[in-house]
């Protein structure tokens, strides 16, 4: 699995450089948003511009790191520059949950508004 992850000021952007996520990478997924979760960070950017493709897998990784800093009063934003996941997010009722931007600047500015 192909990721980059960058870390400023209690916040994390990783940014997924895969077309799939789905069975084949999410396991993968899911422990390293749980390593980053566990970091000294607030909220984490999930950068999936480059998916075309996400199951429930993918989510399920998705929701586990939702999961982990919501515990810890965070969250996350998700970034869907390409529209792919946000079907998926629609048919989970997931769209008024976790927010769901097109770009990691419209992610950033989400977090000034806050």
């Amino acid at each position: 699995m192909k990721f980059t992850v960058e870390k400023e000021h209690g916040l994390a952007i990783f940014h997924l450089h895969e077309t799939r996520l789905d069975t084949t990478i999410a396991s993968e997924a899911k422990a390293e948003l749980l390593i980053l979760c566990q970091s000294n960070i607030d909220v984490l950017i999930i950068n999936l511009s480059e998916i075309t493709f996400c199951d429930s897998s993918g989510l399920s990784a998705i929701l586990l790191a939702d999961r982990q800093l919501r515990e810890r009063d965070g969250g996350i934003i998700v970034v869907d520059g390409n529209g792919k996941v946000r079907s998926l997010f629609e048919i989970a009722k997931l769209t008024d949950v976790i927010p769901l931007v097109s770009s990691v600047d419209e992610a950033r500015d989400l977090l000034i508004e806050d």
